[in-house]
């Protein structure tokens, strides 16, 4: 059997665990469940995961379980000991440690004084300044993607499915850019149906099967705003972006997709280093939105 088979089969294994994973993070997960549905030893299905995702097993569902509590704290007013019992924590106190660990501040004072916060638009004429937004001409690019279905907190689960899925078929390369593509406001759409991307750009688009998918995205105006700090803040962002900034900058909105670039990972930087740029297509300066 050629390396390249060996890899292809790899890819459906890895695949059936990371959505087994991101479809039951709210439960108990056993690494023995874990390597039956991978058909591979404990032993060995560790050391594959490990050797594709650089990370273990134990290190991606701690990080994933602590990504969709902050985003419980942020986005809802869930008590915090209800968020812990959610995302497998047995008490308060192992929470408070691992969430305290891992973003720098007790889960109560991230809810109330977390970055997020510094995207709050009561007082729009102090912040319109305060965040790092540029304009810049970009050029059309190419990407490869996986298309996503849900809730935009859950995007992860396409990017762990398109990694795995150029690893095991000789496609990555250094150089590729992560970008999520997001077509659907959440506040408009049911959490279920919201349509989203996970991507990495090429330079030029190799053949691709399912579920590689090939898209573009479109080249011109963006307004970029640099976000640093962890994805559950970014709504709060979005929303300073559209209610604070665009009023004020004078430019239209062009019928095109929003994207983010992650220019980081966050296997390898804590959730407060996150870099992320948010693009906000824009109308040519000088037209206007018929």
């Amino acid at each position: 059997m050629s390396s390249n088979d060996i890899w292809a089969a790899y890819e459906k294994r890895l695949t059936r665990v990371s959505d087994y994973i991101h479809d039951h993070l709210d439960e108990e997960l056993d690494l023995n469940r874990l390597s039956e549905i991978a058909c591979l030893s404990a032993h060995h299905w560790h050391r594959v995961y490990r050797a594709v995702h650089k990370e273990t097993l134990a290190m991606t569902v701690r990080r994933l379980r602590l990504h969709r509590a902050a985003g419980d704290l942020v986005r809802s007013d869930r008590p915090v000991r209800d968020i812990a019992a959610r995302w497998g924590y047995p008490n308060l106190q192992s929470f408070t440690r691992a969430f305290s660990a891992a973003y720098g501040m007790p889960p109560a004072r991230y809810r109330r004084e977390g970055p997020h916060r510094a995207y709050a638009t009561e007082n729009q004429e102090e912040t319109t300044g305060m965040f790092d937004v540029t304009i810049r001409t970009l050029p059309p690019q190419n990407l490869l993607c996986i298309p996503h279905t849900g809730s935009y907190m859950g995007i992860g689960k396409a990017f762990e499915a398109l990694y795995g899925t150029l690893y095991s078929r000789g496609l990555f390369r250094p150089g590729m850019r992560m970008i999520g593509l997001y077509l659907d406001d959440p506040d408009l759409v049911a959490e279920d149906k919201l349509r989203s991307f996970a991507c990495v750009t090429v330079d030029a688009v190799p053949a691709v099967a399912p579920p590689l998918e090939q898209r573009t995205l479109s080249g011109g105006d963006y307004a970029v705003l640099r976000h640093q700090g962890p994805y559950a803040n970014m709504g709060a962002a979005y929303r300073w972006l559209f209610e604070a900034w665009l009023p004020a900058s004078g430019r239209s909105i062009r019928d095109e997709v929003m994207f983010e670039h992650y220019l980081n990972s966050p296997r390898d930087v804590a959730p407060e280093a996150l870099l992320t740029e948010i693009g906000l297509p824009l109308q040519p300066d000088g037209d206007t939105a018929s």
